[in-house]
């Protein structure tokens, strides 16, 4: 704890010097620009930069996050989970080490501890004592400053777009993984992803997380940039194959596609993201006919004190219409970011219609007061809702009201600089009918601290 506590201060005084910025996918940080930093070294540019060859273009780099987080809920999951009367903590350690030998090899490993103390049942996604969440190699044949053709294999992070439906799942104590292959290639404003993979199971014992060859994970994601009025564009299929699916009207094999778009950038004040996907596949003997939409926007007062954002953001996901016909509607998010409708993190995005208004403030620089709102409906009357990880939380049958609740947040965050992350923040869920019908329904309320330092 004591080298904690001097790495932690000593990242104020790195604050006034000039490093490559933290990229959310820690493989996408380059440190190969302090091979000619002139600036006399220190422990961190050491850490860094590790030349290896006389030309230096051979180095290692290290790296890592520490976080720790506190939590407080109060009749979790509406009631019906045990009672905790004195919350828990989740601690997550992360540290990578990045080799490159000259442009075209690199090799990058990253070891992965997550804790919880204090929890009731645990589960591996928050508690996965220590394990090799990263490990592979690059082969890059062509890189320029608007050429790339890469090829990549091994256990890896794979986040797409707006994380909708692919994310490296930061929320959550535990970050996900894939066991996989891929291909990168760029040109100019052109993209395009290739991969193959099977999704890697979190277990709670040291090195025995596992690559599932029952959940098997494909697709191709392109990016266009800088087109006319649109700004951005995002096209992608995404395949996903499962033994064992669960759903409120429909079990078995699951063999699901998915094609979207999404079309997203800003404009002077303004910042847009509005995605569509429509999935088809079967699962058992069913056909799949399920789909989204979304929209996510948001104006900055930029000339008006405190710089308040006002943000919008709605979302139609469809759920099963008809119980026991041969078809099913239900959307499967796939693998989304976590905690998606907030810090509390209860409800998963299928079969629901979510209105979600926001406002934020900049109340000092790098402080941030954002407060938003978040209605609820079940979008399918005959179907259930369900976790972020498709797993179902109460079945559609047990009324037919459709309001689900509303959920009140409130965050303060604080990033004095690119090491040190601060976040305090409050959500209060009103139980609507359809959970009072379904469970115990009580009115839920969770409360957290994060403290987190990157290097």
């Amino acid at each position: 704890m004591k080298k904690f506590i001097l790495l932690f201060f000593s990242c104020f005084g790195l604050y006034s010097q000039s490093y490559p910025e933290f990229k959310p996918m820690r493989f996408d940080e380059s440190y190969a620009v302090l091979q000619n930093d002139t600036v006399k070294k220190n422990w961190y540019k050491t850490m860094k930069y590790i030349p290896i060859s006389a030309s230096g273009e051979t180095y290692l780099s290290f790296g890592g996050e520490v976080r720790y987080q506190y939590f407080y809920a109060k009749n979790e999951k509406w009631g019906d989970d045990p009672v905790d009367n004195d919350g828990y903590i989740l601690n997550r350690f992360l540290l990578h080490a990045d080799f490159h030998a000259g442009k075209h090899f690199r090799a990058f490993v990253q070891l992965q501890s997550s804790n919880a103390s204090g929890q009731i049942d645990p589960s591996p996604v928050d508690s996965d004592p220590l394990e090799v969440h990263q490990g592979f190699i690059d082969i890059s044949l062509l890189s320029e400053k608007d050429k790339q053709l890469l090829f990549r294999a091994g256990r890896q992070e794979l986040s797409y777009g707006s994380q909708r439906l692919v994310a490296v799942r930061d929320g959550p104590n535990n970050r996900q993984s894939f066991d996989a292959v891929k291909a990168i290639a760029g040109f100019g404003n052109y993209r395009g992803d290739f991969f193959y993979s099977h999704y890697v199971v979190a277990q709670d014992g040291i090195f025995d997380d596992y690559s599932n060859k029952k959940r098997q994970f494909w697709g191709s994601y392109f990016v266009i940039n800088k087109i006319p009025a649109l700004k951005n564009i995002d096209l992608y299929y995404l395949g996903y194959k499962r033994a064992n699916a669960n759903f409120d009207d429909a079990s078995g094999l699951e063999q699901r596609h998915s094609v979207g778009t999404r079309i997203w950038g800003k404009y002077e004040n303004w910042r847009y993201d509005a995605e569509a996907v429509y999935q088809f596949g079967s699962i058992d003997l069913k056909d799949i006919e399920a789909w989204t939409v979304s929209l996510n926007t948001g104006y900055r007062f930029s000339s008006v004190v405190l710089k308040p954002e006002l943000g919008f953001k709605v979302e139609l996901i469809s759920g099963d219409k008809t119980s026991g016909d041969d078809k099913i509607g239900t959307f499967n998010p796939l693998f989304p970011r976590g905690a998606y409708f907030g810090l509390a993190s209860v409800i998963g995005p299928s079969n629901l219609v979510d209105f979600h208004p926001s406002l934020s403030f900049e109340l000092y620089k790098n402080l941030e007061w954002v407060l938003d709102y978040d209605m609820f409906w079940r979008y399918s009357a005959t179907d259930g809702i369900y976790g972020p990880n498709t797993m179902m939380i109460y079945p559609g049958n047990t009324t037919d009201a459709k309001k689900i609740g509303n959920q009140l947040e409130s965050e303060i965050i604080y990033q004095p600089n690119q090491y040190l992350y601060f976040r305090l923040e409050a959500t209060w869920f009103r139980a609507g009918d359809y959970l009072k019908a379904s469970g115990a329904g009580k009115n839920m309320v969770f409360t957290g601290v994060t403290m987190q330092l990157k290097f």
